[in-house]
């Protein structure tokens, strides 16, 4: 058993913190609150006077271990350039523990990140929600099918300009007719009623997208200008599929009309240039200008688009430019959590979830904040080597 006591606590759902102590005990969160030390006197105690204890944070999209910052191609699996529609490629076959982003994440306090294929393609693949700390990708896994990554806009035209899209109404349209299909294969196995003989031939891709069609994992739609967020709003109603917003680079734009949507919102990567045309309204204010809304909104990196490390940084430049302190914690941690299907297990400090945490001595939205101790699982894993 582990204690760590006299910390001013941070739990994500509370909006006050306060000074207590967190009982861990094979590898989950067994009680938070004053006094518990007293009760626990054989636990191994951190004496946490002085610092604040944050939950593990959580990035809701990034591309780390499929895409290496620096790499050449030969290192990078993160985008299939040989179609424009692959629903049936996983995360969790491409993903490197051993990729140098995850450990640099795991010391800074990100403990959890969704991660999967790029924006290359118009339908991806599926995303898969993993731990930051390990060496094989089966052990790190939170949840393996998080979302069925979609995208839309500059990316998609340009990857496959040559080939098949260089418009958006193509890109759209491949996104509807792979859908269309999945949709009419799914019919026939309803109809074969269990009769194998009656069975469609087998179709990987159609096979991929039932799950999106059964609302067991949502859209993830890469979008960044506003007529690609109400496309892809468009498509998920069409087809009544639950989705979420990926970048939403111009939503401080359409704040009225998301507000109205229920979606989920990941936003950023903002701390970084004007890559694309698309991407020329950036601006720190999209987070808070949403969260003040009533939207659910994560802040994410689309690592190693920028550092993973760095994502309670972000959230301190969401703050700067207006984003209420509390609401900029929560969308790196439940938040972001909610946003990938995992709340059950991360991104609070209550009972029985994952002893995901970081004992922090000075604000993580800054960049003389410093993690004292990072625990995953239990497990302390700050200033331990990351394969050992």
């Amino acid at each position: 058993m582990i204690c760590i006591k006299n910390g001013r606590i941070h739990t994500a759902v509370d909006r006050q913190a306060f000074v207590g102590d967190i009982l861990i005990e094979n590898g989950k969160i067994r009680k938070v609150g004053p006094g518990l030390s007293q009760t626990a006197p054989e636990a191994e105690t951190y004496d946490a006077q002085g610092l604040d204890v944050y939950p593990g944070f959580i990035d809701a999209h990034c591309h780390v271990g499929l895409s290496v910052a620096g790499a050449a191609a030969a290192g990078k699996d993160v985008n299939e350039g040989n179609d424009p529609v692959t629903p049936q490629l996983r995360a969790i076959d491409g993903i490197n523990p051993f990729d140098e982003n995850l450990r640099q994440a795991a010391q800074a306090g990100v403990t959890c990140v969704a991660t999967g294929p790029g924006s290359a393609n118009c339908i991806g693949g599926t995303f898969s929600v993993i731990k930051t700390w390990g060496k094989r990708v089966d052990s790190m896994v939170v949840k393996e099918a998080a979302a069925m990554k979609c995208a839309f806009g500059e990316n998609p035209k340009t990857f496959y300009q040559s080939k098949a899209v260089s418009s958006r109404m193509t890109n759209a349209s491949m996104i509807r007719g792979a859908l269309k299909k999945a949709r009419l294969y799914e019919k026939k196995l309803e109809l074969a009623a269990g009769d194998v003989s009656k069975y469609p031939a087998y179709d990987e891709k159609c096979e991929a997208l039932l799950p999106v069609l059964r609302k067991e994992i949502p859209l993830k739609a890469h979008a960044h200008q506003a007529n690609d967020i109400f496309t892809a709003l468009r498509i998920a109603r069409e087809f009544d599929l639950d989705i979420t917003l990926e970048h939403v680079t111009e939503g401080h734009l359409i704040v009225e009309e998301l507000a109205k949507e229920n979606v989920l919102l990941a936003v950023g990567p903002t701390f970084c240039s004007v890559s694309k045309i698309e991407c020329r309204n950036i601006s720190w204010k999209t987070a808070g200008a949403l969260a003040n809304a009533g939207c659910q909104v994560s802040i994410i990196t689309d690592a190693p688009v920028v550092p993973l490390e760095n994502l309670p940084v972000y959230a301190g430049y969401a703050i700067k430019a207006g984003m209420d302190e509390y609401d900029a914690l929560r969308a790196i941690t439940i938040c972001a959590a909610r946003h990938v299907g995992v709340a059950d297990r991360v991104g609070s400090l209550e009972k029985g979830k994952d002893a995901d945490l970081v004992v922090m001595s000075g604000s993580p939205f800054t960049v003389e904040g410093t993690p004292r101790y990072v625990f995953i699982d239990g497990k302390q894993i700050r200033g331990q080597c990351h394969f050992v």
